[in-house]
C-alpha cells in the first residue's frame, strides 16, 4: 500500500503543475527469472490535455521501448512503436496483449518487492516534453493484474 501510494503521489505532484498533466495508476513489473534479459512494465496512463508518450527509461534496462502485441492472421507479434497517444481525459492502459513498456538488456533480475524508477518522456501538443520519473514495485513472476475499473 505503502508502494501504491508513493506512485500515486509522485503522480499527482507532476500531474498538478503546469507540465505534462498526466496522471499513472496501477504501475507494476513483472519479476524475471535469474536469466532474463527482458521484462516488461504495465500502467493505467490519463492525461488532462492531448498528449503522447514518446520514451520511457529506466537504469535496470540497457534499452527501454513503447511496444505494441498485436493479432497477424492467427500469429500475435509484437514490435516497438514510436509513440503511444494519450487522449484528452481517455484512460491508455499498458498491460499484457496490448501496448506495454518492455525492459531490455536487463541489468540485473527483477525481483518480487523491488521498486524500480521508470521515467516517462511526455510529448504535449506544442512539442515541448516533459519528464515524469515513478516508482514501479515489481510483482510476482505469477501475478495477473485485475481488470481495469472503467
Amino acid at each position: 500500500m505503502k508502494k501504491l501510494w508513493a506512485v500515486s503521489l509522485l503522480s499527482l505532484s507532476f500531474a498538478s503543475g503546469a507540465l505534462a498533466q498526466v496522471s499513472v495508476k496501477d504501475a507494476w513489473i513483472r519479476a524475471t527469472v535469474p536469466a532474463a534479459k527482458a521484462g516488461g512494465a504495465f500502467m493505467r496512463l490519463q492525461s488532462a490535455q492531448d498528449a503522447r508518450l514518446v520514451a520511457v527509461r529506466s537504469p535496470v534496462a540497457g534499452v527501454v521501448e513503447i511496444h505494441q502485441m498485436e493479432m497477424a492472421g492467427e500469429t500475435m507479434k509484437m514490435h516497438a512503436v514510436a509513440g503511444l497517444d494519450l487522449p484528452a481525459g481517455k484512460p491508455v492502459d499498458l498491460a499484457s496483449g496490448g501496448y506495454h513498456v518492455m525492459l531490455l538488456d536487463l541489468k540485473h533480475q527483477l525481483k518480487e518487492g523491488e521498486t524500480v524508477p521508470l521515467t516517462l518522456v511526455i510529448e504535449q501538443k506544442n512539442k515541448k516534453t516533459d519528464t515524469m520519473l515513478i516508482q514501479v514495485p515489481v510483482k510476482a513472476l505469477t501475478y495477473t493484474a485485475p481488470a481495469p475499473a472503467r
